[in-house]
């Protein structure tokens, strides 16, 4: 079972979501590179659970246990270690669901898969829990990458289909979600959005919606054709959150709507500098990276686990059977994932320069 990624920065996610811990090794980070502790604890605390009303109610700090790699928060040159423990699970909610699958969870093929001895409890190492290690691997590769000139954002673009403004293809201004535990370009949309999650919290269901990302500073020619272009990279980084369905760059899909003379983007010379008029192809020609900003968008499901009635079937009997999901969830994952989104982009991004 793979539960590493990259090469260059590689690294190896261990646990599950009911283990004593969770953790992440990273390989490849030299020797020399002073980190800022707090920014990092700043950063997981975006994505720890019970922090606010639309968030799952487990209490977990989130706070990264360094073992090794960092010495008076310096790195070493060796391995980076850092567990997370789990403090808050409850364990006894998942009894039911051995023989019971949960509709849109992996209960029903990882029980096959593995002969009936996954582990059930909050989903195992299936668990949207298992982005806690990859956030501090990604606050890790953010530092570094911003060392460098390149600065990763991201603001949630789209919740039940209540939408913020997009960036500005060209000049994104990741300076507007500085600070903000909800991130928006457009503060306005923030109260129909929370009031879409309520709705859905009150009717026992919940919502999804569209995160929208960007990347400047990244100089031209990153990436490989083929196999290892920049969309490659970065799309099997950011299927690595449970919930992302979905990824589009630049135009996305609306391009198919377009004729050539319109989706393509002149190059053009600014401040001595050549760069594209527009930005369609979302800073990404042929695999490589154009100098543009990189600006793509995920599709994140509605969390599966709702107390709705829903029906299953008994693994053992191979009857069907009505399912009730009790314990403590997210009406809306939506806004936990944005930093998530962004660690996955920047663990993309390093492995790439």
């Amino acid at each position: 079972m793979s539960c590493s990624f990259g090469e260059k920065f590689k690294i190896t996610i261990f646990g599950q979501s009911h283990s004593e811990a969770i953790g992440v090794v990273i390989d490849g980070v030299p020797a020399g590179i002073t980190l800022d502790n707090e920014r990092i604890a700043d950063f997981m605390a975006r994505r720890a659970p019970g922090k606010t009303a639309y968030s799952t109610k487990r209490n977990e700090s989130d706070t990264p246990e360094i073992i090794s790699g960092i010495v008076d928060g310096v790195t070493c040159g060796t391995p980076i270690c850092a567990i997370i423990k789990n403090s808050d699970q409850h364990s006894k909610d998942y009894s039911k669901l051995r023989l019971l699958p949960r509709p849109s969870h992996s209960d029903f093929p990882a029980f096959l898969k593995h002969n009936g001895f996954n582990d059930i409890r909050g989903g195992g190492n299936f668990s949207g829990r298992m982005t806690a290690p990859m956030c501090f691997a990604g606050a890790v590769a953010m530092q570094i990458l911003e060392e460098n000139g390149i600065k990763i954002g991201a603001h949630i673009e789209k919740i039940a289909g209540v939408c913020d403004s997009r960036f500005n293809p060209v000049y994104p201004e990741l300076s507007l979600l500085d600070g903000k535990d909800f991130p928006l370009i457009d503060d306005g949309a923030k109260g129909k959005m929370l009031q879409a999650i309520e709705a859905a919290r009150l009717d026992c269901d919940s919502v999804g919606g569209v995160i929208e990302c960007a990347v400047t500073g990244l100089p031209v020619g990153a990436g490989e054709p083929m196999f290892d272009g920049v969309e490659n990279v970065m799309a099997r980084a950011m299927f690595a959150i449970p919930a992302i369905k979905g990824i589009e760059f630049g135009n996305g899909f609306d391009c198919a709507d377009l004729k050539g003379s319109e989706n393509n983007d002149e190059f053009v010379v600014t401040d001595g500098k050549i760069t594209t008029k527009t930005n369609n192809h979302g800073g990404i020609l042929g695999g490589l990276t154009s100098g543009m900003p990189v600006i793509f968008r995920v599709a994140v499901k509605p969390t599966p686990s709702i107390s709705k009635p829903q029906m299953t079937v008994n693994l053992e009997t191979k009857t069907a059977e009505e399912l009730v999901i009790g314990g403590r969830h997210d009406p809306c994952i939506v806004p936990r994932a944005v930093p998530c989104v962004e660690a996955a982009t920047a663990i993309a991004i390093l492995n790439l320069i």
